[in-house]
């Protein structure tokens, strides 16, 4: 790999001598629309109610607009005198490269121009109609909307054929433009590694890799010219087309289709849509909990998990029987809290330019890990959970020493199972010095036939569960069994989620469990648990732990309620101008961040040997020992944390979703686990002591049981936090946070 390095420099100095552009060059193209004027039929005017909303067309100010409100709250309106409806001619194409989806939107005609010119009842609808217009073109529109809930309204806009100019053919685009506060802030939008609010930004929405360095220079031009996978801030696993604004409200498209929200406006929001009709849900509360519980009673919840996940650290171990065994015993002999280990290596390891690699054949490499039964059964006898690994991928295992005993990737191929290219042939996908094809999840045989495989095949060698890795890769120019990739390709992780569950079933395993990185809306309903997917290992807000937190935050308030990442990160990386591997103080800071989470899972990562470990000295087992016993503490409360998430509420907050009306709430780098404990983590190399911005009140620190705050006001303050002590706080008087500084009191990790 340094050799390599040494060619890369040659090869890409002269051209990182230019300005660091060559990371957008090949980015994102988007082109949005924007609304004309709205002008009134005579006679439309008036309120009309459905369910408990109220739809308004009036005058406000001479200038037309269309209202939906509720208890006398906004919940969507256009901007006065401007459309809500537009739509376009167009096209739309995708570049990809190793799962990397970069979008290239042209639109060439735009009717921008809308007429109400009806408004009636049909059924329990309201139906708004009229004419949509754009220079020599024009285009019928219908905009209806219905009662769907407690605080959520269904809302359809369908554009019928352009016509004019010659031409007569439906739209390529539509959208929904409405009014935006001046100083409303906008989250969510899926797990977002960026700003929680997102107000001024142009946000699209596909599934697709997140990317190597994100916008981090040089290196993420670096990977850009190499592999097309550095990605931006805007690239994302689990996007989702849903925002809650701080002005208590929400909005969520419920197709699938590729779009994009435009907060870039200047007072509006547009979500575009490429397509014909946009389907959407309007969401409104009192509290910003009060919209997510409206959203996610309609997009899908998470439930508890498995009271196991609570106890221990999920030790991520790789390398064979021996040194699983060897590595358990000495972490153990340490004091660590062990409730699993993830052997993400149980199919195989190869080794790749990037780092270690698997063996996608998902079958036991027996070889690797001799006397597998046993150690099983052991780890069990020991109350340890033994967790693997698994994609939607299958290779040829032609190349794979030892063999296999069954040939998936053949029986797929044979029977018809896999994604297909234009020839017909099975779709193979570049994974970096390999190739792989998907399994077809809209065949309903294929489907039952990969549950299965899974349910045998890892369940059935005494896994309790799995990472259940992918599901953002599905190619838009593939030919499927049933259906288009435009409809499916950002569903596809919730194809994948359904899989899984079947398996899960079929495996019979009472407290089975997978997670997954990749996301749609729904994903929360069919998927127990999620992980933040592969940062780099370091500690910036592009691609590091930084931006893991982001992450988590976004998407709790996304749907996500029930999310981890890997601690210390997984992506290490050589280049010319130095190299990313993890540091012992980056791997603690992080895993005292994760112990106030749901699930407290260690990563080797890609390079386990250039990364630090867990298990590396006796200093490093200690400190995660003491970091392990600090998550098992919390179990109790974390049990009750789980709960609320069934009910739609994250288990990390963001200080906005626990103190809305708190200057704390536009505070983006500490959290809330839970509704008691505030959570400040080292974000940074080589500090002892953390910003913190504490709501009203008395907050006492849960290890050292110092008080801080003011009772009549927010205060920004920073406090010690050395390693191995972090900043967590409890407020004066809260029953919960007494339970908790009581149960770390009784673990013996307070002072």
């Amino acid at each position: 790999m340094k050799l390599r390095s040494r060619l890369l420099a040659v090869v890409l100095l002269p051209m990182l001598v230019l300005p660091l552009t060559a990371s957008t060059a090949q980015a994102n193209v988007l082109d949005t629309l924007s609304p004309g004027s709205l002008t009134l039929a005579p006679g439309v005017t008036g309120t009309t109610a459905v369910g408990g909303f109220r739809v308004t067309v009036d005058r406000p100010g001479g200038h037309a607009r269309l209202a939906v409100t509720s208890d006398g709250r906004t919940v969507w309106a256009g901007v006065p005198g401007r459309a809500f409806a537009v739509a376009g001619l167009g096209r739309l194409s995708w570049r990809e490269r190793t799962g990397m989806f970069k979008p290239d939107e042209l639109v060439t005609w735009r009717l921008a121009d809308q007429r109400i010119e009806r408004v009636t009842r049909s059924g329990g609808d309201v139906v708004v109609s009229g004419t949509l217009s754009g220079g020599l073109l024009k285009a019928p529109y219908e905009w209806r909307i219905s009662a769907s809930g407690e605080g959520r309204a269904a809302v359809d806009l369908k554009v019928g054929t352009v016509t004019g100019a010659g031409l007569h053919r439906p739209p390529d685009v539509v959208a929904m433009a409405s009014q935006r506060g001046r100083n409303e802030r906008f989250h969510g939008f899926g797990e977002q590694f960026a700003p929680f609010d997102l107000a001024g930004r142009r946000v699209p929405i596909v599934v697709r890799e997140q990317g190597i360095g994100r916008g981090r220079q040089p290196l993420t031009a670096m990977v850009d010219l190499v592999s097309g996978q550095g990605g931006s801030w805007d690239t994302a696993y689990a996007p989702m087309p849903f925002y809650v604004t701080s002005a208590a409200r929400g909005f969520a498209l419920t197709g699938s289709r590729y779009s994009i929200f435009d907060l870039s406006q200047a007072g509006r929001v547009v979500v575009q849509t490429w397509g014909a009709r946009q389907h959407a849900e309007l969401y409104t509360g009192r509290e910003p909990a009060d919209v997510l519980a409206a959203h996610t009673a309609s997009a899908g919840r998470m439930g508890p998990l498995p009271s196991w996940t609570r106890d221990g650290a999920v030790l991520g171990l790789q390398g064979g029987t021996a040194k699983v065994r060897r590595t358990v015993a000495e972490m153990l002999a340490a004091g660590t809290k062990i409730s699993a280990v993830w052997l993400q290596d149980w199919s195989g390891q190869r080794t790749t330019s990037f780092g270690d690699r698997l063996w996608w054949t998902w079958q036991l490499d027996r070889e690797r890990y001799p006397g597998w039964d046993g150690l099983v059964d052991d780890l069990h006898r020991r109350g340890i959970k033994v967790l693997t690994y698994v994609n939607p991928f299958l290779v040829d295992p032609s190349g794979k020493p030892g063999g296999v005993p069954r040939d998936l990737f053949a029986e797929a191929r044979d029977r018809g199972y896999l994604v297909a290219g234009a020839d017909g042939s099975p779709y193979m996908l570049d994974q970096s010095e390999f190739s792989a094809a998907m399994v077809d999840f809209t065949n309903p045989a294929a489907r039952e036939w990969y549950a299965r495989v899974i349910a045998t095949e890892v369940a059935g060698v005494g896994a309790d569960g799995w990472m259940a890795d992918f599901g953002e890769a599905l190619p838009f120019d593939a030919v499927l069994h049933a259906g288009s990739p435009a409809e499916l390709h950002n569903r596809w992780p919730v194809e994948w989620a359904e899989v899984n569950r079947r398996a899960c079933d079929l495996s019979g395993g009472p407290d089975c469990l997978y997670f997954m990185r990749a996301a749609y809306t729904g994903s929360p309903g069919r998927a127990p648990l999620f992980w933040a997917g592969d940062q780099l290992v370091d500690w910036d807000a592009h691609d590091g732990l930084a931006s893991a937190l982001h992450g988590m935050l976004s998407a709790g308030v996304s749907g996500m309620t029930l999310n981890h990442t890997d601690i210390g990160g997984y992506t290490a990386v050589d280049t010319p101008f130095g190299d990313y591997h993890r540091s012992a103080e980056l791997l603690q800071r992080w895993a005292e961040l994760s112990a106030f989470g749901v699930f407290f899972r260690t990563h080797e990562g890609n390079k386990p040997a250039d990364n630090a470990q867990v298990y590396d000295t006796p200093d490093s087992r200690a400190a995660f020992a003491r970091t392990s016993r600090i998550y098992a503490a919390l179990a109790g409360y974390r049990a009750t944390v789980e709960a609320e998430a069934a009910r739609g509420l994250p288990a990390l907050r963001h200080t906005w979703l626990v103190h809305p009306g708190s200057p704390a709430a536009t505070a983006g780098d500490q959290f809330f686990f839970g509704s008691s404990l505030l959570v400040a983590p080292v974000l940074k190399p080589g500090a002892s002591s953390v910003a913190v911005h504490l709501p009203a009140g008395r907050w006492i620190n849960v290890f050292t049981g110092r008080a801080y705050g003011d009772r009549a006001q927010d205060v920004r303050l920073t406090v010690p936090a050395p390693l191995g002590t972090p900043a967590a706080f409890v407020r004066a008087g809260d029953p919960g946070g007494a339970k908790i500084r009581a149960a770390l009191r009784e673990a013996g990790l307070t002072r």
